[in-house]
């Protein structure tokens, strides 16, 4: 069984900036990607941003430019910087990975991000 640990929500003024971490543990069978997602209320969840084993990064729309994801394959954990935060930005995002051969989709138990004064 494979268990994702969240770290770093929390509220954050408009234009501030919040760091995000994931660290997958337990049976892992070679992490091939790892993203974030988020759904904001009343709304569906939404990509914000992957990455590959390899590096190559894919974003959503709304915070290409602002957001930026990165991994350490060493130590399973998926980070994203978030910069220029806006009040649209508040939802609650959820580590996702998928890992071996059959690509096994897991998800964490998603950390809340509030942009507000």
């Amino acid at each position: 069984q494979v268990q994702l640990t969240e770290s770093g929500g929390g509220l954050v003024q408009p234009g501030g900036s919040l760091r995000l971490s994931c660290a997958a543990s337990g049976s892992i069978d070679s992490i091939s990607v790892m993203g974030w997602y988020r759904q904001a209320p009343g709304k569906g969840r939404e990509l914000v941003a992957t990455i590959t084993a390899g590096g190559y990064k894919l974003y959503g729309a709304a915070v290409k430019g602002r957001f930026i994801i990165s991994r350490d394959n060493a130590q399973n954990t998926v980070y994203m910087e978030m910069n220029s935060l806006k009040p649209e930005d508040t939802a609650v995002y959820y580590c996702n990975i998928e890992h071996g051969a059959a690509g096994e989709d897991v998800w964490g138990q998603g950390t809340q991000v509030t942009v507000g004064s």
